[in-house]
Formats: structure tokens, C-alpha cells, sequence
């Protein structure tokens, strides 16, 4: 970039919709980069409304609150000139009336602003509804020196996107007219192996178009989308010089001239030396997915507690693998002192699921009752056996005991406040293995989106990580069940989770064709049996808590499926 330039990064967490809150985190991040000697400085996209502030833009003080906040901001900038991601009206009299912008703050100078080019509609996105693109790009000239300042989408190549989408291209656009380097504000969601994709994208930007690139993103839950952070530098040689430690929020500064330099991420009082990508690779490799999956859905229950007003978790404790990964990323996510479980025994829980809910909460430190439901079932049962028209048991009877279970948990909820967290995931709640107001009554689903199979992965990564058996070995061990009727396992109703898991795979997150699946070679009958569940089942997810993505597709954000429908996919004879 020729003369030397000191480039920092505020990996910052923020509130959709807390002008205020956002702009105190801007300024005060920014203004300690500035007191370090940053003459850049980078924020994530739309860092002053959070991401994404959806319908929100559409109440008539949003826009024009976030606009007072930005003049704010704009009078406390003193050396350095900061890049803070708004939204702007569209003042041109057509198309969409916003724009989701990134304002450049100089003390002394008139705010100059920068449109995004490419504005994504596919999976959880929908900026076409509320935002116009830029017509035009053009570098900046930021303290001296001619810079290309993008937003999120802009520098993602075709490679990486659905086919087809764009026929513009920011990043070539920029480097043809000039800029020296590129600046990117991202509020780029996490899922499994983004981290890694969203590195080699930048990496080959930078080595293909020769400048350096500068990338600074999002970090914190909002709803059901977690910001994984990660904020990194390329340079032109097409090498990742360093990368800022993923869902942590904190900020680092880069001295372009001197690569060899010390790097330091600040959290508030605390700082970490970063190690340079070249040796993190080799002295202690990427953080692997489980790693990262544990720490989104950490991020995730987090702020969603937090950013919601709750101080503290109920779930319920079956003894069963998917209740224990839950209590287990509450835990952590909240200290066991917040967390409360429930074991909710019935005439048909085995012995052992009361003693490894036991076992668990206190491997964890947390409190753990026990309510039986027994007395309650038999009181229903003959309150409702004549208008039963005393018919002999079946499923109505099994769904009976998780909605008891269902009110236990909701009553505790109300009583004490606590947030109720279910603990389905995305195997059942994909064919409808659960009850509605039962065990999926609650307000935030943490593992809807992990399959059966992730949910034993991530056990046992929690077990390995603790260096003990935090999850019981039995819970890990035994055969799932749901314990609502004599000797039962998810297994008399449900294939082989593995083989399911893949089906799902294919169906909900690659959207392969029925018979496409079964020439892979699966049992058609299966393959049928499967497909046909998920269509049915469409009403019960519309029903459900939110819940946290960590996939390519999840069921919720980013899936819309008409409930009323008679599309019926081909299938092979």
C-alpha cells in the first residue's frame, strides 16, 4: 500500500435495533485502536443497526434513529478514519428504500458512503426486500490513499455462491479503478465449515486480484443466526497473514508495513497474542468443526438469553443423549448456578434415566428436580376415559405424558422466569418424532439443528474436552428411546439414525429428488417412509421454538414451506 498504514479491527458484538448500545461499543472499541495508532479502522456490516434488523427498517423511527446515531459517532472520530456499517435511504426515487451502507468517519471531513453492490435473497437472506444496490462502485480515498471498501456479499466469488446469482463483479471492478487495497465489513453467519470456506474465498481473492484484503466480521447471536467472528488479513500474495479468534468479541490492529510485528487481540482488560497463520496452522492446526459447532451453540444460547432479558434456563433431563448435550452447552453458556433441570419420571421410565439425569447434573454442578408425572397421567387418563369412549391405549396416550412433561416445564418457566429450552433435534423434528405442546413446548430449540449422529459427536467431543465423563457413559451407550410406552427405542418407529441422518441430508439440505436418493441406494421403502414424514410434518416446525443454525439449511430461517399444499414429488415404483 506504499506508505506505511496501521489498519484495526472491532470484532464487535451488538443488539438489532440498540442504536445506542451499538454506537458505545463502535466508539469505545474505535477509540482504543485509535489510542494504539490505527489510522483505519473497520467494523462489522451494519454494526450500527446489528444483523439482520429485517422488518424493523420498516417502522418509521428505525432508519432515521440509526441516522442520528451515525452524526453521533461521526463527532467523537479524532485520528482515524472508522468504517461504520448503517443503513441509508434511498434517494433516488426508485426501487428499494434503503441501502445498506458503509459510512467512512473523519474528523473534519463530510461523511462519504459506500452502497453494497450484491445484495444475497438465497437461505437465511432476504436484502432485496429492503435494500437497493449500488449502481456503481468506486475506491475511496481514505487517509491518503485509494481503498475499495465492500460489504459482506460483494467479495464472495461464483465459486462459492449459487450459480448464477450475480453478473457484477465489486471486487475486479475496484482493483481495475485503482484500489490498493480491499476493506470488507461482513456480518457473515456461522455454519459447520464456513470458517474455513469463507478463508480459502478471501485468500483467493487476494491472490488473484494482487491487493491485500482486509476483513472484518460480525460476532454474537442474533435469533437464530450466530456470528462466528474470525475477522482476518490477506495479503497479495494471496496468504492469510492472520485471523482473530472465533466467537470472541475484542479488536486487533495491523501494522501493514511490518508484517513480522506482534499481533494482539484485545477482549476488555485481557490480551491474546496471535499467532501467525502460517505457524497456527502447524503448531496447533484450524479449530475443528466440533469445536466450533460447541462454541456457536455456546455464542448462540447466550446472547439469545441475554439479548432477550433472561437470567436463567429450565430444561428437562431424561437421561437421554439429547437432554444432556443441551444442559451441558447451557451450562457453559450460563454457569450452572442458571441452569435448572428436571427429571420427569413415568410409569414407563427405566430406572436408570432418573439416575443418569442425576449423574449428569451433578458432573455439571447443576441443580436438578425431580417431579414425577406418574400420579398426574393416571388422574388424566380417568378424567378423560369416558369421552375416550374407553378405547384401549395408543399414541394418544404416549403424547399425553410429554405434554404433562411439557406443562411441568412451562409452570417452572413461569413461576421463576426461566427460559425453557427444548431439546429435540433435527432427526426427530424433521419426520415429526415429537409432540406438539410437549417436548417441543419451549423458546429456544439449542440442537434442533444438529442430526442424531452430530448430537453423539458432539457428547463425546464434550467428554473428550473435559477430560472426564461429564456425559454419563450409559447416556452415550444405551439405546435412544422416549420411554412412553413399555421396552420402547426410537428404533420401532424410526430407521437406523445413520442411515436417516443421510436421507435428511439429502432431501432437506441438498435437495435431491426422491428417486435421486434411492439410486445412492438406499431402501426405497425407507426413502418413501422418510420423505413422506418430513412433508407431514411441515405444520409441527411451524410450531416450534427458534432455533439455533449451525447447517446449510435449517428447519425455520431460511426454509419456507407452505403449509397448505398438494405437491406430491414423483416417486419411483
Amino acid at each position: 500500500m506504499g506508505v506505511l498504514v496501521k489498519i484495526g479491527f472491532a470484532q464487535i458484538n451488538t443488539v438489532v435495533g440498540d442504536f445506542a448500545g451499538n454506537a458505545r461499543r463502535i466508539a469505545e472499541a474505535c477509540g482504543e485502536l485509535e489510542s494504539r495508532g490505527a489510522e483505519i479502522i473497520l467494523t462489522p456490516e451494519l454494526s450500527l443497526t446489528g444483523y439482520p434488523p429485517q422488518d424493523l427498517l420498516f417502522k418509521a423511527d428505525f432508519v432515521p434513529g440509526n441516522l442520528r446515531a451515525l452524526e453521533e459517532l461521526h463527532s467523537k472520530v479524532r485520528s482515524a478514519a472508522w468504517l461504520v456499517g448503517y443503513v441509508e435511504k434511498n434517494l433516488t426515487g426508485s426501487g428499494r428504500p434503503f441501502h445498506n451502507a458503509a459510512a467512512v468517519l473523519e474528523a473534519g471531513r463530510p461523511v462519504r458512503k459506500v452502497f453494497k453492490s450484491l445484495l444475497p435473497t438465497y437461505d437465511v437472506f432476504d436484502e432485496a426486500r429492503y435494500f437497493e444496490p449500488a449502481r456503481s462502485v468506486a475506491p475511496v480515498d481514505i487517509a491518503g490513499r485509494r481503498i475499495g471498501v465492500t460489504i459482506c456479499e460483494d467479495i464472495w466469488t461464483p465459486a462459492y455462491l449459487p450459480g448464477g446469482l450475480y453478473n457484477r463483479d465489486p471486487v475486479h471492478d475496484l482493483v481495475v479503478a485503482g484500489a490498493a487495497a480491499i476493506l470488507n465489513l461482513s456480518a457473515s453467519p456461522f455454519q459447520i465449515g464456513k470458517p474455513a470456506q469463507r478463508r480459502e474465498m478471501i485468500r483467493m481473492q487476494a491472490g488473484r486480484h494482487r491487493v491485500p484484503f482486509f476483513y472484518c466480521n460480525a460476532v454474537g447471536g442474533n435469533d437464530q443466526l450466530v456470528f462466528d467472528g474470525h475477522s482476518l488479513a490477506a495479503t497479495a500474495d494471496g496468504v492469510i497473514w492472520v485471523q482473530a479468534p472465533g466467537f470472541r468479541e475484542g479488536s486487533f490492529l495491523l501494522d501493514i508495513g511490518d508484517m513480522n510485528h506482534e499481533v494482539e487481540f484485545f477482549e476488555g482488560e485481557s490480551r491474546t497474542t496471535l499467532i501467525p497463520w502460517a505457524r497456527e496452522q502447524s503448531e496447533q492446526a484450524e479449530a475443528g468443526d466440533l469445536r466450533d459447532l460447541r462454541d456457536a451453540l455456546v455464542l448462540g444460547l447466550r446472547d439469545y438469553m441475554t439479548k432477550c432479558g433472561f437470567g436463567s434456563a429450565v430444561l428437562g433431563l431424561s437421561g437421554g443423549i439429547d437432554s444432556a448435550v443441551t444442559a451441558c452447552i447451557a451450562v457453559e453458556a450460563l454457569g450452572a448456578k442458571h441452569v435448572t433441570g428436571v427429571a420427569m419420571p413415568s410409569p414407563f421410565s427405566s430406572g436408570h434415566s432418573v439416575e443418569d439425569a442425576l449423574l449428569l447434573a451433578k458432573n455439571l454442578g447443576m441443580k436438578c428436580l425431580t417431579i414425577p408425572i406418574s400420579s398426574s397421567f393416571d388422574a388424566v387418563k380417568s378424567q378423560m376415559a369416558e369421552a375416550f369412549d374407553r378405547k384401549p391405549e395408543d399414541l394418544t396416550e404416549e403424547n399425553m405424558q410429554a405434554r404433562l412433561r411439557g406443562l411441568t416445564l412451562m409452570s417452572l418457566s413461569n413461576k421463576h422466569g426461566h427460559l425453557l429450552l427444548t431439546t429435540g433435534n433435527k432427526s426427530e423434528l424433521a419426520v415429526g418424532y415429537c409432540t406438539l405442546y410437549g417436548d417441543m413446548c419451549g423458546g429456544l430449540a439449542v440442537i434442533s439443528d444438529l442430526p442424531k449422529g452430530m448430537v453423539y459427536r458432539l457428547a463425546e467431543f464434550i467428554n473428550k474436552t473435559a477430560g472426564r465423563d461429564m456425559i454419563p457413559r450409559r447416556t452415550i451407550e444405551k439405546p435412544p428411546s422416549a420411554e412412553l410406552r413399555p421396552d420402547q427405542t426410537d428404533q420401532d418407529t424410526l430407521p437406523p439414525y445413520e442411515i436417516l441422518d443421510e436421507i435428511l441430508r439429502l432431501y432437506v439440505e441438498e435437495n435431491q429428488g426422491t428417486a435421486d436418493i434411492i439410486s445412492r441406494g438406499f431402501d426405497a421403502d425407507t426413502v418413501r417412509w422418510v420423505v413422506r414424514r418430513v412433508d407431514l410434518n411441515e405444520y409441527k416446525r411451524e410450531q416450534a421454538a427458534p432455533g439455533l443454525k449451525v447447517t446449510g439449511r435449517a428447519f425455520g430461517i431460511g426454509r419456507r414451506m407452505p403449509l397448505a399444499q398438494r405437491f406430491t414429488p414423483e416417486l419411483p415404483k
